[in-house]
């Protein structure tokens, strides 16, 4: 049975809920993995599963010996969501696992608590002499990283070994700018440096030792071993028995890197592995991220497409959108279907890479292998999400077209609504934000700092605030409808400001209660009732709380940036000398702002281009 507290647990997310007890009904009984999210998108902990139904449904489950550790009921109790991949078998999500907990370390796996980390060789060919480094992450820069391994002392001292026998550099001098700059330090003098910072050997001749120890780090490491063999022997049979003991441990570092460890490097296999599912009505694409042949993650995407559009229409359109905004791009893009004008998307992803990338599909083998997990997890996404999605389509698109409705107006997709704060009349500014198909859309909110309206007058300022919103150029996209954090008054200032520019789009007043909540809509002079807990009354009240907590939030910032100032210090030119000449010459900013541009080209101070700017910023 799982815990009374669970089932109350509704995670809201963005404009998804995420409701643990439904989710679990949908767990599939396949093998796979799954992974435990907070509510900061944080992983907490990575499982594998032969049947995940089964497998994560324990967590949940009160008296369970699976929850009997403290330490995993503390877990439990951070658990916002969980997500799973689904596997072909028990080895598979084994591999999986083991992927997942070295890339993202989640806090509460048991064989992360002593990891310190996965080192990785780094070596810096980009530079003209190049230097073998201790790096904790693999970059995706022009440097070749040998890793990751688990030992970070074998590393330390592999990387001293290869600087050793090939008398590498260790400084982070800039060669061949700073070479001949300074004498060669300490590490030339006992023999442990060739000292390319006094130019001692030449590029060539360094890159080839650099070569040799490279080809040490992909393996090539007999000859190496045997030569330090030979120095060990060397050293005890002339009885120096410290050096032959520091070569002793030199060879103990080697094996047990090599020996234990398999290496890999920038060079394995990078591949995105990218399949799709669909209904009638909705596809989910869905990317695998396999890095030096490793699978490490995936996401799922939800795409809008036409019933006419078939899998390579939609492959392809994934795929430049895609790839237009992810940072890295591999050197293969695995996809079931042939993609339209792939030759040219190809050279469009080289481009971007800056070296080959191919486009495969393949039909058999490891790749297609990957290419079917990848549809099957597709698959399961869209079938389980499916529910979602008409839930939230009901709660945003759904919600418009209940408010149209109402209202009677063809169509509420864009709606705009308005704030006025201040503090008796102090730092007087408004909001504008704007909800399309039910979603707030952020990049088109606007803050507006009041400039012809002194004191704490509403109407006033709102009349200001909605003639320079219809009256500014770039803000050329008009709402459907208009909602005024007010009754009829505002109602009738926007509709005076409308009338003047010859506009027409329906305004509304939200009627609040005792409580400051929206009860109502006023609409062409009557009260337009919500049927009670409708998702159109739960549209509106977000969109007054957003445009009122947006108001506030700016007044706020103003008030701690203590701009209790003159607006004069917004116009472009004024600063304090100037500022003080204008309040010195017409008294106060009210006069300022009645003033003629002869009158502001008057003041001995002020430059005719900065008057031409005061007149401007209070008459447009």
């Amino acid at each position: 049975m799982i815990p009374p507290f669970f089932l109350r647990r509704r995670i809201v997310m963005g404009d998804r809920i995420f409701d643990i007890e439904e989710e679990l009904k949908k767990l599939p009984n396949s093998p796979g993995v799954y992974i435990m999210h907070d509510s900061h998108d944080n992983i907490l902990y990575v499982g594998k599963a032969i049947n995940l139904h089964n497998r994560v449904r324990q967590y949940f489950r009160t008296g369970h010996g699976h929850n009997n550790s403290a330490k995993i009921a503390r877990m439990v109790e951070q658990i916002a969501y969980f997500e799973y991949i689904v596997t072909s078998s028990e080895m598979e999500a084994l591999v999986l696992e083991c992927n997942l907990i070295k890339e993202y370390r989640p806090k509460y796996n048991t064989m992360m608590t002593d990891d310190k980390g996965y080192p990785y060789i780094r070596v810096t060919v980009e530079e003209e002499y190049p230097r073998l480094l201790y790096s904790h992450t693999m970059k995706r820069d022009k440097s070749k990283y040998f890793g990751p391994y688990t030992n970070g002392k074998a590393v330390k001292d592999i990387i001293d070994l290869l600087n050793r026998l090939y008398k590498l550099r260790t400084c982070s001098k800039r060669l061949p700018k700073e070479i001949g700059k300074d004498r060669p330090c300490l590490y030339h003098q006992i023999g442990q440096c060739n000292a390319p910072c006094n130019g001692y050997i030449s590029a060539e001749d360094y890159r080839q030792n650099v070569n040799r120890a490279m080809a040490f780090l992909n393996g090539d490491y007999k000859d190496t071993i045997a030569s330090l063999t030979s120095d060990m022997k060397k050293y005890a049979e002339e009885m120096e028995f410290e050096k032959a003991a520091e070569v002793r441990d030199l060879i103990e570092s080697v094996r047990h890197i090599t020996d234990k460890q398999k290496m890999n490097n920038t060079n394995g296999e990078d591949r995105d592995v990218i399949a799709y599912a669909s209904n009638d009505t909705d596809t989910v694409v869905s990317v695998f991220f396999v890095r030096e042949g490793k699978l490490l993650g995936r996401e799922h995407h939800h795409m809008n497409v036409t019933v006419a559009e078939g899998a390579g229409d939609i492959l392809t359109a994934f795929v430049e959108q895609f790839y237009s905004g992810t940072p890295y791009i591999p050197k293969e893009v695995v996809v079931p279907v042939d993609i339209g004008g792939k030759d040219v998307v190809e050279e469009y992803l080289s481009k971007r890479r800056g070296s080959l990338v191919k486009i495969i599909i393949p039909q058999k083998g490891d790749k297609k292998k990957m290419l079917n997990l990848a549809t099957d997890n597709a698959r399961l996404v869209l079938e389980q999400d499916m529910e979602r999605i008409k839930r939230q389509e009901k709660r945003t698109i759904g919600a418009t077209k209940e408010i149209a409705n109402i209202l009677g107006i063809p169509s509420a997709n864009r709606m705009e609504a308005f704030d006025i704060s201040n503090i008796s009349g102090a730092l007087s500014v408004a909001s504008m934000v704007v909800f399309e198909q039910g979603k707030p859309k952020k990049n088109a909110y606007r803050k507006f700092r009041l400039k012809t309206v002194t004191g704490p007058d509403d109407y006033a300022s709102m009349k200001e605030v909605l003639s320079r919103r219809f009256t500014d150029e770039k803000l050329n996209v008009l709402p459907d409808v208009i909602m005024m954090d007010g009754g009829k008054g505002q109602v009738n200032v926007a509709l005076m400001v409308l009338d003047s520019l010859g506009i027409e789009i329906p305004v509304c007043g939200m009627v609040k209660d005792d409580n400051h909540r929206t009860r109502a809509l006023y609409y062409n002079n009557a009260e337009v009732e919500f049927p009670k807990g409708s998702e159109a009354m739960l549209m509106v009240t977000a969109l007054q709380d957003e445009a009122h907590r947006f108001a506030i939030e700016y007044h706020k910032q103003l008030r701690r940036q203590n701009q209790v100032r003159s607006i004069l210090d917004e116009i472009p030119g004024v600063g304090p000398a100037r500022r003080k000449a204008l309040l010195k010459y017409f008294k106060d900013v009210d006069n300022i702002r009645e003033a003629s541009l002869e009158e502001l080209e008057a003041v001995p101070e002020i430059p005719k281009s900065t008057a031409e700017y005061i007149y401007k910023f209070f008459h447009e």
